[in-house]
């Protein structure tokens, strides 16, 4: 157990689980759906088994080109802790314990979780023909929100799938600046990625483009549902927010030496905290509606 949580790097759950949360309770809060335990266990199981199946299937489909690389030649499939067949074995586990477990939620869910498992596994393929697979990645976390609203509702809603946009423009633009580390290595071995394409200087540009757009998706639905929210909303939106602005003032053209201190530190501190403060949030308004 403890090689295939090292294979698929758990920890890294904190950037998208934080938001299926917020999609989960955002259906329970401002719709007629009831609050269901179980319904909430098995979402988070979707959100584990999904996410093991694209790291896993991302490792094992990328098991040669990490070998060449030094920054990752010490992963578990060239260092030969999983093998690949292992790997492949884990990959096919968790996709099918992902479908049975949308069977069990809504046929919504079930019908679409093809669509979900497919994108998800898509983006390992697309550093090898498109610069854009960033913006793969940030769709493949993107369908936290709207999935577990979904789960929750059976349906679709403009809210969520902003918050969906939201996961989109973050993931991708700090996926750039984690790409800043293989931006030489990846123009040798002919793999496309933004830093690759653009530059260290121009893709930084880029991802502060796409932080920006991350930022108004989060503040739109204030404008959108007043009533949803109150302060402890906003303070989430002004956490998150500065995040984004410190990680951008962390990493620099002529000094990329913070980067791993922006990706995981400063996003998971980001996620976690505007969750939390989405939750609290959500959690005063309804004790204050059944007072």
């Amino acid at each position: 157990m403890k090689k295939y949580f090292s294979l698929v790097l758990f920890a890294h759950s904190v950037f998208a689980l934080p938001f299926a949360m917020i999609g989960f309770f955002l259906g329970v809060t401002t719709t007629s759906s009831p609050f269901n335990w179980m319904l909430l266990v098995m979402v988070l199981l979707c959100m584990v088994f999904a996410r093991n199946a694209a790291m896993a299937f991302n490792r094992y489909l990328d098991r040669n080109i990490d070998a060449k690389n030094p920054r990752t030649q010490m992963r578990d499939i060239p260092a030969g802790r999983v093998s690949a067949n292992e790997a492949l074995i884990f990959v096919i586990v968790n996709c099918i314990l992902f479908i049975a477990t949308t069977a069990f939620i809504n046929p919504l869910c079930f019908y679409l979780s093809p669509v979900a498992l497919f994108v998800v596994l898509f983006y390992s393929y697309t550093k090898r023909f498109t610069a854009l697979c960033h913006m793969v990645l940030g769709l493949g976390l993107s369908l936290a929100p709207i999935g577990a609203y979904i789960a929750v509702t059976g349906h679709f809603s403009l809210i969520p799938v902003l918050y969906s946009f939201a996961v989109l423009f973050w993931v991708s633009g700090f996926d750039i600046i984690y790409a800043l580390q293989d931006e030489g290595f990846d123009r040798d071995e002919k793999l496309h990625s933004i830093p690759a394409a653009l530059g260290i200087k121009n893709a930084l540009k880029l991802s502060e483009l796409l932080h920006v757009l991350s930022a108004l998706c989060v503040i739109v639905p204030i404008a959108l549902a007043p009533d949803n929210f109150s302060w402890f909303y906003y303070l989430g939106v002004a956490f998150f927010c500065a995040m984004l602005i410190y990680q951008h003032l962390l990493v620099k053209p002529n000094d990329i030496s913070k980067v791993d201190k922006a990706f995981m530190t400063t996003n998971g501190f980001a996620s976690v905290i505007f969750a939390a403060c989405f939750l609290a949030d959500a959690l005063m308004r309804t004790l204050l509606y059944t007072a």
